[in-house]
């Protein structure tokens, strides 16, 4: 790590400089071109409570704009032809059921231990994943001698180190930024069981990637912290390389209230005036509006999903667009816990954005969590919709799991299939708040068969069982990531206040599920650059299977997991040449397609995906900084109590 200058002018986003990198020019507008139709009088004048009757902007129903504005919105640049859909069989592919890469045998395997429970974990680079959970007693040692709540897992050894967080990391949020830092955010304050741990609510905690085994989580929580207190908020990278942080809690609870919630966004580096930005969105969302699921589109917009709703959100001009309703009273935000992506932006689709849930539950969550019940079903409704004027109006198109599940991760697999894994039958997500709770689990039925969708097949035809049996429930505080050479990484499961032997008790194995495209002949390929440019061309030296048909370059970020939410997720299929051995690749054309960070290259031959390497996208310099955001922000806000 590099050292840190303790200077007290010292600038918020310089401390998250951590790998000594170039600040870039600020570019971003003025506060007053966000906020002309909302006035400033009290608008963030809160510190630890939220004003509900805070001026804001309604929502505009996408329905009723004009058609001129409904094409405005999702107009945009991609790159690509139609040509080359021809070119790369597209027509056969799409065809395609599950394919080769798909259709063998898949084994799930041991792996390890996490060292703590791992509760939110992201992938770091070809050999390392960083592992976040709560401050409890977990047996792994910190330098200090206390419990750890961190930890660094090795893939190739299966070996752990302890990191050492200052603030308490229980359901936080987080996600990369521009310049290959990970930054982590929100929390909830000290848990009694760690009295090292410091309240975690406006926390801010950094991590850059090293190579010699050393590095180490950064907080500094006097200057550098977020505006208000967030206890399960959620973050998307954007087209400049920053993140936006989304709602969350101001104090610890089974579901939200409105006297605990915070229905705000704010960015990190700070953007505009530094300060929160009121969304009418989360705040009608109430009460299950945590952890919203949100993904950057083409365009530069984001999508959020909260509780039933859902909404296209232009973060610059702060103007929310309210889409379809999820259908049947399907809640899919936390403790309903929905499996969720973005399906692949691929040349067949034309870059088209399409988002996908599956599971959820029909509950009713607004009751007081006693007369719930963990026998309770989940839902088995996946509903998938296409965010274009043609989708929007056709709405949310719904078809059936083949069981009920809630509390599943939906993964990108580098075929472009989805895994939906981990969770359970039913109950909902939590502990200790059912009066029929099992151990102190609010679910029961562990799902621990994994679940395969193909997004290309015909509806009805989408979904396959090839996979294995788990060893171990996958409950609350489950996680699972997509690892560099194609496998799986499953973790986690602690249903409980603290570590546990009760049933369904604090999991700390790790288990590696390998699809069957890792018993095939696979492609390769080298040289690729350390920088992958916009719209700049590349070329890659491959070798592939004898036969193979069509070839393709995909860029990956597999994201932050936590509760089912793959902060950032996405896949992105790169326009490429080949002639004979040399495929000539192009970069994404715009941010939109993939923002400026770390991703993941791979290639696809004939549907059977590469071992990927890590790439930066972009220049890898540090997101747009605002000093007068920065100073204002330190200026009217405080930092948790220690």
């Amino acid at each position: 790590m590099a050292p840190v200058t303790r200077s007290s002018r010292l600038t918020l986003v310089a401390l998250s400089l951590l790998a000594a990198r170039t600040l870039a020019t600020p570019s971003l507008p003025p506060s007053t071109d966000l906020f002309d139709t909302l006035g400033d009088e009290g608008l963030f004048d809160f510190e630890t409570s939220v004003d509900y009757d805070l001026a804001a902007p309604e929502p505009a129903d996408y329905d009723l704009l004009p058609p001129e504005q409904q094409d405005d919105i999702f107009a945009r640049v991609v790159d690509g032809s139609l040509a080359a859909r021809s070119w790369h069989g597209y027509e056969a592919h799409s065809k395609r059921a599950l394919g080769k890469a798909m259709t063998g045998a898949s084994t799930m395997v041991t792996a390890g231990q996490t060292g703590v429970a791992a509760m939110q974990i992201t992938l770091v680079d070809d050999d390392h994943i960083v592992i976040y959970d709560k401050a409890e007693d977990n047996a792994l040692k910190s330098k200090s001698g206390g419990s750890a709540w961190g930890s660094v897992y090795t893939i190739s050894t299966q070996k752990v180190r302890a990191l050492n967080l200052k603030t308490n990391s229980f359901c936080a949020g987080g996600g990369w930024i521009g310049n290959g830092t990970l930054v982590s955010v929100g929390g909830n304050p000290r848990q009694d069981s760690n009295e090292n741990a410091a309240d975690g609510l406006a926390a801010v905690r950094f991590f850059t990637p090293c190579t010699n085994d050393k590095c180490d989580v950064y907080e500094n929580p006097s200057r550098i912290r977020m505006t208000s207190q967030r206890w399960y908020p959620s973050t998307v990278r954007l087209q400049d390389g920053s993140i936006m942080i989304l709602g969350g809690m101001i104090a610890g609870g089974f579901n939200n209230a409105p006297s605990t919630d915070n229905p705000t966004f704010e960015w990190f580096p700070p953007k505009f005036d530094g300060l929160p930005v009121y969304s009418k969105f989360l705040h009608d969302a109430l009460n299950s509006n945590l952890f919203p699921i949100t993904y950057l589109l083409p365009n530069g917009q984001i999508f959020v999903a909260a509780n039933q709703i859902a909404m296209v959100y232009d973060w610059k001009k702060n103007i929310e667009r309210r889409l379809p309703d999820f259908p049947n009273g399907v809640t899919v935000t936390y403790p309903a816990s929905a499996a969720s992506v973005l399906l692949p932006l691929t040349i067949a689709n034309n870059w088209t954005p399409e988002i996908l849930f599956c599971g959820g539950t029909t509950a009713n969550l607004n009751l007081n969590p006693a007369k719930l019940s963990s026998s309770y079903l989940a839902s088995k409704q996946c509903s998938r919709m296409a965010l274009n004027t043609a989708g929007i109006k056709k709405g949310w198109i719904t078809e059936d799991m083949p069981s009920p599940r809630l509390m599943g991760d939906a993964l990108l697999l580098p075929t472009g299939h989805v895994l939906i894994i981990n969770g359970a039958m039913r109950g909902i997500a939590g502990y200790g708040n059912v009066k029929d709770a099992v151990g102190a689990s609010n679910a029961a039925s562990p799902v621990k068969r994994p679940v395969l969708y193909d997004p290309v097949a015909a509806k009805g035809k989408r979904f396959s069982y090839n996979f294995p049996e788990g060893r171990v429930e996958r409950l609350y505080h489950s996680t699972a990531t997509v690892i560099p050479d194609g496998r799986v990484f499953v973790a986690g499961s602690n249903p409980n206040d603290r570590v546990s032997q009760k049933t369904y008790r604090t999991r700390y194995g790790v288990e590696m599920l390998s699809p069957p495209y890792m018993s095939l002949a696979r492609p390769s390929f080298s040289g690729a650059p350390a920088k992958v440019g916009y719209n700049k061309a590349f070329t890659l030296t491959v070798s592939v299977p004898k036969g193979t048909k069509a070839v393709q370059a995909f860029l990956m970020d597999h994201g932050y997991s936590t509760h089912g939410v793959h902060m950032s997720s996405r896949m992105v299929e790169l326009v490429a040449t080949l002639k004979g051995t040399k495929l000539t690749v192009t970069g994404p054309k715009t941010t939109g397609l993939f923002p400026p960070g770390t991703g993941w290259l791979h290639i696809n031959a004939d549907g059977v995906p590469s071992v990927s390497t890590k790439v930066m996208v972009g220049d890898g310099a540090s997101p747009p900084v605002s000093q007068s955001a920065i100073n204002n922000m330190l200026k009217k806000t405080k930092g948790s109590p220690k």
